[in-house]
């Protein structure tokens, strides 16, 4: 699995990403800060990343949109600081790696983890 990290989250989160053995990247690198989310979403979605974000209008293009792919993680937290809930970041990361891999949107946060199989069923 690798992970597009989205321009809300620090660049801190790659060092920290990578020195647990996960690919990822931060947005800032591959793209302009001020790209709206469906354009990440799109190249997320061409290269094979997973995006992790605390912003929550990816949950609701992925509603929107019906869309198996890109999965989603989204940290729900006050302090979005590796250091803070990095270790429940990876832990979910590796509970929810096959369905992250198959389509998934995947909340964290400190007193649970939430992960919904996509695409969302119509209502």
């Amino acid at each position: 699995m690798k992970l597009l990290i989205d321009m809300n989250l620090s660049p801190d989160w790659v060092r920290f990403l990578s020195g647990a053995g996960v690919e990822s990247v931060h947005w800032s690198a591959i793209g302009a800060a001020t790209a709206p989310d469906t354009e990440i979403m799109a190249y997320a979605s061409v290269h094979g990343y997973v995006v992790l974000t605390q912003d929550l209008d990816f949950g609701a293009i992925l509603a929107d949109t019906k869309v198996q792919k890109p999965s989603v993680v989204q940290i729900r937290s006050e302090d979005l600081a590796p250091s803070s809930i990095g270790k429940l970041v990876l832990s979910a990361l590796a509970e929810g790696e096959s369905m992250l891999e198959s389509g998934a949107l995947l909340s964290v946060d400190s007193k649970r983890t939430r992960l919904r199989l996509l695409p969302f069923p119509s209502i």
